[in-house]
């Protein structure tokens, strides 16, 4: 999907930070060639202002990815992902686990969910970050209680793993 991505707009940086923000935020194209937020209709500036370009971008690149059958699958099928829990899970009385991933990053969220099995906690959300998107991506997960800072050296060992937070 990146290459592609990359491929279209190559010479138009801007128009892929217009791609990456679609994609980060979970907006599609729709077939009246705007963009939505799940059925909310976003603006073209507010669009622009997150993905800090001019208005006229947005527009270009919406044309662009119309035209590609490729590319519009694509955008058109994107769904929001919800709302991750991390800012409120205090307020909820939940756990939550940052790691944060190096390079190589397969099989984390495997080892890590056994591991917090392995401590009878059951796990509500987890989020991974796109590793092409991020420089250092994370892995977030939200647990259904708390979890002892004792447990952080367990998570170091895991390959991969460059560093964890918990609060």
């Amino acid at each position: 999907m990146w290459e592609k991505i990359n491929e279209k707009f190559k010479k138009y940086p801007a128009r892929i930070r217009v791609a990456e923000k679609m994609i980060e935020l979970g907006l599609s194209l729709n077939e009246d060639g705007k963009i939505y937020c799940g059925n909310l209709k976003i603006s073209d500036k507010a669009l622009a202002t997150a993905a800090d370009v001019d208005r006229r971008v947005i527009k270009s690149t919406i044309e662009i990815i119309r035209k590609d059958e490729e590319l519009y699958s694509l955008f058109k099928n994107i769904m929001p992902a919800g709302t991750l829990l991390k800012n409120i899970a205090k307020d909820l009385k939940l756990g939550v686990i940052e790691i944060e991933v190096g390079s190589e990053s397969e099989g984390i969220l495997a080892a890590t969910a056994d591991l917090i099995s392995k401590k009878g906690i059951d796990i509500r959300q987890a989020y991974a970050e796109d590793t092409e998107l991020q420089e250092t991506p994370s892995l977030t997960i939200i647990t259904e209680k708390p979890v002892s800072g004792d447990i952080i050296n367990e998570f170091l060992k895991i390959k991969g793993v460059t560093r964890v937070s918990i609060y």
